[in-house]
């Protein structure tokens, strides 16, 4: 897997997700597989899969994904330290995006999709995940995809809590060259950016 090379400051990298760094993975979500026992397979499962492997059983879901060979998203490490995660793949492994009728696909095109950020709470607001949304741009590009789709959150209110800005906000998408190009909901738009 080729390495991620984008202009940050030196002790700030981003890694692919690959078994050499599980134990690094593991660390970022701790315990509770970062929200109440996720391990970033909501997108990946059907709803009773999920919900009956919810903890230990996500966890090795995921892990049987990364050690199969499979890179399932991006690592931010600040001095060594994992503190920061985004998933990103191509949308044919996200089912849930194949039900959802907000997120429905907007064409034909293979896109890559980003599906979710997570962010060590000592870290949050201080540019991890638009550090991390480049990369996955860039790992997409790396990796012969055209276009990454996402599906930000836009608040109705001026601040949202962060267990409901995993999406990333619309702002962040914005910000990093994204363009809005379908609707179905009030705040959750669906973006794009050609590669």
């Amino acid at each position: 897997m080729t390495e991620v090379a984008i202009d940050r400051p030196s002790h700030f990298e981003i890694h692919p997700l690959t078994p050499e760094r599980w134990d690094d993975f593991e660390q970022l979500f701790g315990a509770r597989g970062a929200c109440g026992g996720c391990w970033c397979m909501w997108w990946r499962l059907p709803n009773k899969a999920f919900q009956a492997g919810k903890g230990e059983g996500n966890r090795r879901a995921m892990r049987a994904l990364v050690e199969g060979g499979v890179v399932p998203g991006l690592l931010a490490f600040d001095a060594g330290r994992p503190v920061g995660w985004c998933a990103v793949a191509p949308r044919a492994e996200h089912c849930r995006l194949a039900r959802s009728r907000i997120l429905a696909p907007v064409d034909e095109l293979a896109v890559w999709s980003v599906v979710c950020f997570f962010v060590d709470r000592a870290r949050r607001r201080r540019g991890v995940s638009r550090q991390l949304l480049e990369a996955a741009v860039e790992h997409v590009r790396v990796c012969n995809g055209k276009v990454v789709e996402a599906y930000p959150v836009e608040p109705k209110k001026e601040r949202m809590p962060d267990v409901f800005a995993y999406h990333g906000t619309l702002s962040l998408y914005l910000a990093c060259g994204f363009q809005e190009v379908m609707r179905r909901s009030p705040t959750r738009p669906i973006v794009r950016r050609v590669v």
